[in-house]
């Protein structure tokens, strides 16, 4: 408790308050006397405070301070105490404390409860013997008599046994020492199980060596630093042809040629240099592959394993390797370099992709110039790419099961599959693959070749898509041809009602709307005409700005919610066109963007003069030379590929029901590509929708428009109507009378070609339908032409001015008129021919 507060306080705080307890006291204890004699004094009181004030003082000072360093030397030994413990404790070696005189253990550390498995509660208070710790029991005396004598023990070898049976090799050292003053003995011991274990590999290892040296097929040598042979194997007759004899002693330069000696020194002079350096490993090797010659003056290639033989310091005094003939291994080596050098040219050279890549991981371990050309990479970036990365996501795992299936053995069918690769900016194209099962570097792998076929697959699909819309085209003109019939016979009867002046108002109204749907139902027809390519209308060469402005100006009239941006070229090319198809066009393409713009947008159209070079018209497949291109934009929600895909299939829309035909585009199309040029469409979605359309500039000088004047003509000629629908003959002539005609009419060509000929000279004007059972227009024309050069024909059909319509007017028919066809229509046409008013246009 005093060495607790002493320690607290030190000694001269102490020693006051020592000195302050005796004052204290002394005062209370002459208090007391005094009392008890009722005689208190103030000498006595003082005399009580200062006796034990000078007398407690010195002595509590030195009292404490023999306290205070009886303290710390207790302290001192317990530290020494912990710091042996901790030595003991953090030995690696097995170190225990015993009694002389009966052996039995005063302490052991943890390196002996590990290496003999007790624990040291087990340990404490027990004799080796009574631990069975000595495998011959002889051992503790020997030990015993060595250190009497010696009075300490060094490396002296035991074998102990462990708890567990197992027996191990061990040295001890031991001595004497005081020990919780007793007379001990400290031990320690160190086992030597794998070291005994290593010495004797090692004597197996050079007698295995020995054996090895003397009856290997390869040759061992030793050179020493001037590169002189002190040792070489017997094996050295065989392989080189010179005795051990001939080779000792030899230099380099007798048996190899200079550049295989200047390889020697060179890789001698690197390795020395690192041995100054001390920067490498000690026992590292060095292979060399050397040219020489044999005894008999034969090429020989050897391989050459080379280390450094060292002294006891680590230094470098001489060279130890092995030579192994490898002469045929060499020029098999040589044979299938040039081997793969012809193959290497021959795949580099290639016009398509080779690969090669190991599975499952799908890493590539070659690309060919042209394989990296495709992907995008560079040769140095394809070599870090797998197969995943070139392949889009959809298709990876078709991949992946083919590879097992193969694996496993199955039928995966054609080695040709065609997929989507990806190329490095993240575009794709097709490519047709081609792949067969290889082993390389004794691991089964996939080699490959790599065709681009985009452009194959887009030929192909424009080949279909061609004859799929021609044949599209063809049922669809068939049917506008007998619809737009059925038109006339409604038409010419609704026009002659309203030719009529006697019919009430109420009952002209309806008619007015019954030829408005014949109209409406002939714009039907036109769509399904132009979508059929069944020709042009009235083709001349047209400003392409004029088009445009007008029927900008007539769509924005209607459609005041969007706005229209328009940037037209100055001194624009002429194009040949039927200027009221390419309006249907454009405004089949506004009506496209504004339902493409719910509630608002921009609409941008722009013409421009543009030659279209072989790459660029290639992929548009047209003719390279001058187009003019018309350019339709749109800021509306836009397409994706798949509908982008569909867009100029007919009936095909994106628009509910009742919004749309489908034929708006797919008529375009067919328009467009009847005048030998092209639609490209761009878009993305959520950015819009670009249309392109590109037509043949022409070397003609432009036609201005005409005024068409709605007033009907009257005639008094005879006219000859040619057509083998009953429906049609009737109306028309019915029609061609209340214009003051008179009228014949044939129900077939040969019917006609029998009337003109009796009647030609009175015949004024042949009315010819050009699509007939018995004999076409085109037939009857000629037949009629031979009878009367100077013949009159307007050509009528319910088909638009195809090739063969063209080819009857290039052969001088006068005109050309489609069904339906009104009053109006037909009055000012036939007073075009008849009175020579009409014009030719250029087809």
């Amino acid at each position: 408790m005093i060495r607790k507060s002493l320690r607290k306080l030190g000694v001269l705080p102490a020693c006051l308050a020592v000195t302050a307890v005796s004052v204290l006291c002394s005062v209370l204890l002459y208090l007391i006397i005094s009392h008890i004699q009722d005689r208190v004094t103030y000498f006595g009181l003082i005399r009580a405070i200062m006796i034990p004030g000078i007398i407690a003082t010195p002595i509590a000072f030195f009292f404490l301070k023999f306290l205070r360093r009886l303290d710390l030397a207790e302290e001192a030994l317990r530290a020494s105490e912990e710091r042996y413990r901790r030595v003991l404790e953090a030995a690696p070696d097995s170190i225990t404390i015993t009694r002389v005189k009966d052996g039995r253990y005063l302490e052991v550390n943890n390196a002996f409860c590990e290496l003999s498995g007790y624990t040291r509660e087990e340990a404490l208070g027990k004799t080796p013997a009574e631990l069975n710790l000595f495998v011959n029991s002889t051992d503790r005396e020997r030990f015993l008599q060595v250190l009497k004598e010696r009075g300490e023990v060094a490396d002296f070898d035991v074998q102990y046994r462990m708890l567990d049976g197992t027996i191990h090799d061990t040295i001890l050292s031991a001595k004497l020492l005081q020990y919780k003053e007793e007379e001990c003995l400290i031990t320690i011991a160190t086992v030597i199980t794998e070291r005994k274990r290593a010495q004797e590999a090692l004597r197996e290892s050079e007698e295995r060596y020995r054996l090895l040296a003397e009856n290997v097929t390869d040759i061992i040598w030793i050179r020493d630093m001037d590169l002189k042979i002190k040792y070489v194997s017997p094996s050295v007759k065989r392989i080189t042809g010179f005795s051990v004899e001939e080779s000792m002693g030899g230099a380099l330069r007798g048996f190899f040629t200079p550049a295989s000696v200047e390889l020697v020194n060179r890789a001698l002079a690197e390795e020395l240099a690192a041995e100054e350096k001390g920067d490498k490993d000690p026992f590292r090797t060095r292979n060399l592959e050397l040219e020489g010659r044999r005894k008999d003056g034969a090429k020989i290639w050897t391989e050459e394993k080379v280390g450094f033989l060292r002294d006891s310091r680590g230094k470098a005094i001489g060279l130890l390797g092995v030579t192994r003939d490898i002469t045929e291994r060499k020029q098999s080596e040589m044979a299938l370099q040039q081997s793969e050098e012809r193959y290497r040219s021959l795949v580099e050279n290639t016009l398509d992709g080779f690969f090669m890549c190991e599975i499952p991981s799908g890493r590539f371990l070659f690309l060919n110039q042209r394989s990296s050309e495709l992907f995008g990479y560079s040769p140095q970036e394809s070599l870090r790419l797998t197969v995943w990365d070139v392949v889009s996501p959809e298709e990876r795992w078709h991949i992946r099961n083919r590879i097992q299936e193969r694996l496993e053995g199955g039928d995966v069918g054609s080695a040709r599959q065609i997929y989507t690769l990806l190329r490095k900016d993240g575009s794709t194209f097709r490519a047709e693959i081609s792949t067969s099962l290889v082993t390389y570097r004794e691991k089964p792998s996939i080699q490959g070749v790599v065709r681009d076929v985009s452009e194959q697959e887009r030929l192909q699909q424009q080949l279909e898509r061609a004859q799929r819309m021609e044949a599209i085209g063809t049922l669809a003109g068939g049917i506008a041809h007998d619809f737009n019939n059925l038109l006339m016979a409604i038409q010419g009867n609704a026009s002659l009602l309203l030719f009529d002046g006697d019919i009430p108002d109420a009952h002209r109204e309806r008619i007015a709307k019954i030829e408005q749907y014949v109209h409406d139902g002939a714009d039907l027809t036109r769509q399904l005409l132009g979508f059929a390519k069944g020709g042009k209308y009235e083709v001349r060469p047209s400003d392409l700005n004029e088009t445009v402005n007008k029927t900008c100006e007539m769509f924005g009239r209607t459609k005041k919610e969007i706005k229209i941006h328009t940037r037209c070229q100055e001194d624009i090319w002429a194009v040949e066109v039927d200027r009221g198809q390419i309006e249907q066009v454009l405004l089949n393409l506004y009506v496209n963007a504004w339902q493409a713009m719910p509630g608002s947008g921009d609409l941008y159209l722009e013409t421009k003069n543009v030659r279209l070079g072989e790459g660029e018209a290639r992929r548009l497949n047209v003719n390279p030379g001058k187009y003019v291109r018309i350019s339709v934009a749109d800021t509306g929600v836009g397409m994706d590929e798949a509908t982008q895909r569909r867009i100029f299939d007919p009936f095909f829309t994106t628009k509910e029901m009742g919004r749309g035909t489908g034929l708006g585009l797919a008529s375009a199309y067919g328009i467009i590509k009847n005048h030998d040029g092209i639609i490209d469409v761009y878009s993305k979605v959520g950015r819009g929708t670009t249309f392109h359309l590109y037509l043949p500039a022409s070397r003609n000088k432009i036609i201005p428009e005409r005024d068409v004047t709605e007033e009907i003509s009257r005639g008094s000629e005879t006219i000859l109507l040619v057509d083998d629908e009953e429906i049609i003959v009737d109306v028309a002539v019915d029609i061609l009378k209340s214009l003051g005609y008179t009228v014949l009419s044939a129900r077939g060509g040969r019917e006609a070609i029998e009337i003109y000929k009796d009647t030609w000279h009175g015949i004024d004007l042949v009315i010819l339908d050009m699509i007939m059972p018995d004999m076409n227009g085109g037939e009857v024309y000629d037949r009629l032409k031979e009878i009367n050069p100077d013949i009159k024909v307007l050509l009528s059909s319910g088909y638009s001015m195809d090739s063969k319509a063209k080819d009857v007017l290039a052969r001088g028919c006068d005109g050309f008129i489609q069904k339906p066809f009104g009053l109006n229509a037909i009055s000012r046409k036939l007073t075009e021919i008849i009175h020579g008013s009409h014009q030719d246009f250029p087809e």
